[in-house]
């Protein structure tokens, strides 16, 4: 059956298809207008995401610079007395009636063998010359072996921990300093992970385990470690002419403790000895 239709002329089919040509390309344009505009949407959103987390590191890096431990003293060091109590701004352990107590001062980092040689057992003597406020002792927390001698940060991490005690429960730092030691690695292993650190807070008795905790996770206290660690290897002991080389660094009022063997740092006699010789009078 034939279509009673009449056959487009080329002239009409020139048109049909200039209208159909024209008709696809606007559609086109609108596709690439709204494709400019949702890619435009994109970067604006990626550089509010972008400045967000810049924002964001920057507090982070602020909050963590301005941690300062509040149970510090002036030259960095946490300080303890009589009944092993720390010196805060607003707590002063009392002496032991008489003469004024020897003056102690320990520079240590926690992955160092050598000060773990020299802690370990001298670690009691100490503590009964502190306890009963024969002496204070004012140790400073180091952290320098992180790259060299501490594959998973154990000695900044330490020291931040040892802190996080002396700021969260202050009467225990000095026992825990020692359990620290007790647990150093061997040269070139991993240290105890922040969960033990935490576990050994608990097993000395501190309080207020839940901020202590937390101070440890977040490593509160590290850029103040680097800064400290800095001023300790770069300006002389306050009130001084010594320079802390290495550690452990110890002084006895004042004065340098030296050794030239390991059993000789080891020794708790001798140590006992040059106190006896430096309260006496005696000089280096």
């Amino acid at each position: 059956m034939t279509s009673n239709t009449p056959r487009p002329t080329r002239s009409q089919q020139r048109e049909a298809a200039r209208a159909k040509a024209k008709s696809l390309r606007e559609k086109q344009t609108r596709g690439d207008k709204r494709k400019r505009m949702f890619i435009q949407l994109g970067i604006a959103a990626s550089v509010i995401v972008a400045v967000g987390a810049v924002a964001v590191t920057i507090l982070s890096a602020s909050t963590q610079s301005t941690a300062v431990p509040t149970n510090a003293t002036y030259n960095d060091g946490v300080k303890v007395g009589t009944e092993l109590k720390v010196f805060t701004p607003t707590f002063t352990p009392a002496p032991a009636p008489g003469e004024a107590p020897i003056e102690l001062i320990i520079y240590v980092d926690y992955q160092c063998p050598i000060c773990a040689i020299f802690e370990i057992p001298n670690a009691e003597q100490i503590k009964n010359w502190v306890s009963t406020g024969a002496a204070t002792v004012e140790m400073h927390t180091l952290s320098f072996l992180d790259g060299r001698g501490s594959p998973n940060t154990f000695s900044s991490r330490a020291a931040n921990a040892s802190l996080c005690v002396a700021e969260h429960s202050p009467d225990n730092f000095f026992v825990y300093s020692t359990r620290v030691f007790k647990s150093q690695p061997t040269e070139g292993a991993p240290g105890p992970e922040n969960a033990e650190l935490i576990s050994f807070a608990e097993e000395v008795g501190a309080t207020n385990l839940d901020q202590v905790s937390r101070c440890i996770n977040n490593k509160d206290f590290g850029n103040w470690i680097k800064d400290s660690t800095q001023r300790a290897l770069t300006e002389p002991i306050p009130g001084t002419d010594i320079q802390v080389s290495g550690t452990p660094t110890i002084l006895v009022n004042g004065q340098q403790y030296t050794w030239n063997t390991g059993e000789e740092l080891a020794s708790a006699a001798r140590f006992a000895q040059f106190i006896q010789f430096v309260t006496s009078g005696g000089t280096n």
